[in-house]
């Protein structure tokens, strides 16, 4: 088992999705299809090929799951959701067209989703938890929007998500998951309200996510997940508490979920890889600083060097 990131197996992995659309895979997965965009830009730049996007292709395909509403689709013909908009409007600004949609009907979409609590619900047909409240909170920044929202409410919802843990759940009253402490701390600190939560307390239930082989899971007594190397390590980093884990038995754990012949990583060793665990394990390594992978920006989960460019 190899100890080093296989990069061109991962290019390799990446470069090949999208194909056999004359497989019932490809349409099984329609509802899949702009997050998959995300998580494969994402996993592109994180390892220094974003010059390998197709961006004329990539915006193109966006642009045909914009609705009326202002909200995008996961796929042309399907229903807008909040969480499909964010990720949509995050490729946007990584590819440099935000200029190719209309601001503010997104923004607008945005804020028609928040309910009088501060909370903020998926799509019209009222699911609310703390995901689609971050992912408002974030798509809202990215759109210089962020005025529009309704502050003081958001923040008072998002403290009541919080636990004697010091975590967050998905809605109040909830068990804390890391899941929901990522899209929490993630949106109080781009609200600047961090100084709201005990750092330490949320630091010490996060560290304690480390298993003994190095990995992280999500909750306690479950098994660890490549993917929790994102959303442990996204909060640790936000309040400044990376060294509160291993970082080399995380970065074993993560290099063992590699698939050795096709690349991609998979949630743990000898599983069948996917996207979102590469995506969200190589994201993780590049905040341990894993050498040659591009910084990212813990709060929106996008390239430092986008972030900085929009003064975000």
């Amino acid at each position: 088992m190899s100890m080093n990131l296989e990069r061109s197996k991962h290019l390799n992995y990446l470069n090949k999705l999208g194909q056999g659309q004359d497989e019932l895979d490809f349409w099984l997965k329609e509802h899949l299809h702009v997050s998959a965009i995300y998580w494969s830009c994402m996993s592109y730049w994180t390892l220094n090929k974003k010059e390998e996007l197709q961006k004329e292709q990539i915006v193109s395909f966006l642009l045909s799951c914009l609705t009326e509403s202002g909200g995008f689709a996961c796929y042309p013909g399907h229903d807008d959701h909040i969480t499909n908009t964010v990720y949509a409007v995050q490729v946007l600004l990584m590819l440099d067209s935000l200029d190719r949609i209309d601001r503010d009907k997104v923004a607008s979409y945005i804020i028609n989703l928040q309910n009088e609590d501060g909370s903020m619900k998926g799509d019209r047909w009222g699911e609310t938890d703390a995901r689609f409240l971050y992912a408002g909170i974030n798509c809202l920044a990215l759109l210089g929007r962020l005025d529009m929202l309704n502050k003081s409410a958001a923040i008072d919802w998002i403290l009541k998500c919080r636990n004697f843990d010091g975590g967050f759940g998905l809605c109040p009253g909830a068990e804390t998951h890391a899941a929901y402490v990522f899209t929490c701390v993630a949106s109080l600190a781009i609200l600047k309200q961090l100084d709201s939560i005990d750092q330490d307390l949320l630091g010490w239930w996060l560290s304690e996510r480390q298993t003994k082989n190095g990995g992280l899971n999500g909750r306690p007594e479950k098994l660890p997940d490549s993917c929790y190397g994102w959303w442990v390590l996204s909060p640790l980093a936000i309040i400044e508490k990376l060294e509160w884990i291993d970082r080399n038995g995380l970065i074993s754990f993560t290099l063992s979920a590699q698939d050795q012949e096709t690349g991609g990583f998979s949630d743990r060793r000898e599983d069948i890889p996917d996207v979102y665990h590469t995506c969200f394990s190589l994201t993780a390594l590049s905040l341990l600083r894993y050498p040659d992978l591009e910084p990212i920006d813990a709060r929106f989960c996008l390239p430092l060097e986008v972030t900085k460019k929009y003064n975000l």
